[in-house]
């Protein structure tokens, strides 16, 4: 009785159908993964946005003063012309002017987002938010402060965007725009 030689391996067809496969499941697979990496960097700026104006409000309560988050493109004076992403402060404002004067303390500094994170603040949060020593924000004027965030990826989907929203009684909180306002 003869014995037939198997020939162990895959054929050229085979190769070709795992290769077609494997290319089709990256296609799928590498897009999904940059868009969750989007996904984290605008949570992690929002967060982050969030975590500030808490601690501001916090350190207004405790030092019964006034104390103001301003964006801060070098970390070291408020800068109206700078934008959100690129830092913000957190300094204890005595003369309440929300400006950052020689002889007031920076309580604490946010680092620039990634680039591809973009804030806005609508018109009343627009370059400060204020808290006074009751935990309530107030704009220099002495008129009510209250406001939105919008914190959006500037790549990948676009709708993946978080709001910060400050209330009528100071607090912030993070939430999902009901709709795209990052597009």
């Amino acid at each position: 009785m003869k014995r037939k030689n198997l020939a162990r391996g895959y054929t050229l067809v085979e190769l070709l159908v795992a290769l077609c496969l494997l290319t089709l499941l990256q296609a799928w697979v590498v897009p999904t993964l940059a868009d969750m990496v989007q996904w984290v960097r605008v949570n992690t700026g929002a967060q982050a946005l969030a975590e500030s104006l808490m601690r501001a409000r916090s350190e207004a309560v405790k030092r019964n003063s006034r104390v103001v988050v301003c964006k801060s493109a070098t970390g070291t004076a408020c800068e109206p012309g700078a934008n959100w992403e690129q830092g913000w402060i957190v300094f204890q404002d005595g003369n309440k002017n929300s400006l950052l004067d020689p002889d007031e303390s920076i309580l604490y500094r946010e680092q620039a987002l990634p680039s591809s994170v973009r804030v806005s603040g609508n018109l009343p949060v627009s370059t400060y938010v204020s808290y006074t020593p009751y935990g309530r924000t107030k704009l220099t004027s002495g008129a009510f402060q209250a406001g939105t965030f919008t914190v959006c990826a500037m790549q990948g989907k676009r709708s993946q965007g978080r709001q910060v929203i400050i209330n009528s009684g100071g607090r912030p909180r993070v939430a999902r725009p009901a709709r795209d306002v990052c597009a």
